[in-house]
């Protein structure tokens, strides 16, 4: 099986190299842009396309790597929500993923944004660097028996339970899906109304596009902290600015962003980022943004590859596929 590896980091090909290499039929090429309408052309020859989270896998893309002979998508990620599912189907494309890689990865990731902003300890590192032991402005509060928020309790969001139990919080859970636990389900109106702080830990999907708007934002607590590490369209990024500027938020740490795909797993510091309802969120102090990383540990990256290799080796070998989104 030749496989062709797009959105290629030079941090990932160890990973991957050293996963593929009990499996010498699969042959990896990597390609370090994304997949796109001008680089879709390349696949021509291949008999596997292997994306991430930005890659474009629509309708459009996927007939043009039917026409080329593609017959595979492998997902090194969980969401698929930037694939379109029913034009594979139709093509006959068939669509696996990696359902679950070191939740914990992201879960204490989702922490490490909740106590950076609490503690403001990005500010007071910059200050002791320049001898500045001011302690004024720097003022915290503690998590133990704050009441948090929890949007979506798949992998990720039960792992990060665990670690809010251990700090002593008092967790609430909006999920359909689960059932009694460490914490307390709620409706999503009492978790937006009792909550100091609220993370999210859904898919994207019609259902949940845009779920944190302005109406959302007005039944929440003033001064609450919001944290999203998992799709950036969850939360209407133009009403979130102006619950910030209304002081409605008081704490936002991101991870991801709704128009990301432009911006982020690239160096753009010598670049004028165009995209204005960034550059405005970014410009709030009491914002914290990370370039999707929430993933980006050892043991994170030894699982993706190892299940995308592992998932490949299942249709090269027509076995049953494990991981199967379509």
């Amino acid at each position: 099986m030749k496989i062709a590896l797009f959105s290629s980091q030079s941090y990932e090909k160890p990973f991957f190299d050293a996963a593929q290499s009990p499996y010498p039929s699969l042959n990896l090429t990597y390609f370090s842009e994304p997949l796109s309408e001008r680089t879709a052309p390349l696949c021509e020859g291949f008999d596997a396309v292997c994306v991430f989270v930005n890659d474009d896998v629509s309708e459009h893309i996927l007939s043009q790597l039917a026409t080329l002979g593609v017959r595979f998508i492998a997902l090194r990620c969980a969401g698929f929500n930037n694939v379109d599912i029913n034009a594979a189907k139709s093509l006959n494309i068939k669509v696996v993923r990696v359902p679950a890689y070191s939740p914990e990865a992201v879960a204490e990731h989702c922490i490490a944004l909740m106590l950076t902003l609490s503690r403001k300890t990005h500010k007071a590192y910059n200050r002791v660097r320049e001898d500045n032991f001011d302690l004024n402005g720097l003022l915290g509060f503690n998590l133990h028996n704050k009441t948090v928020g929890i949007i979506g309790a798949g992998k990720i969001g039960q792992a990060l339970i665990s670690i809010l139990n251990g700090f002593g919080a008092n967790v609430l859970v909006y999920d359909p899906n689960i059932g009694e636990g460490s914490y307390t389900k709620v409706t999503l109106d009492m978790l937006l109304a009792q909550s100091d702080v609220i993370s999210l830990h859904c898919p994207l999907n019609d259902a949940t596009f845009h779920m944190l708007d302005a109406q959302a934002f007005s039944k929440m607590k003033n001064g609450v902290m919001l944290i999203n590490t998992s799709r950036g369209a969850l939360i209407d990024s133009k009403a979130c600015i102006e619950a910030l500027k209304g002081r409605k938020i008081g704490y936002l740490g991101l991870d991801v962003y709704e128009q990301e795909s432009e911006l982020f797993f690239k160096d753009r510091s010598a670049e004028i980022i165009q995209d204005d309802i960034f550059t405005r969120l970014v410009s709030f102090p009491n914002v914290l943004i990370t370039g999707h990383q929430g993933f980006f540990t050892q043991e994170a990256l030894t699982q993706i590859a190892q299940v995308t290799i592992e998932n490949l080796n299942e249709g090269n070998t027509g076995a049953a596929l494990t991981n199967q989104v379509t």
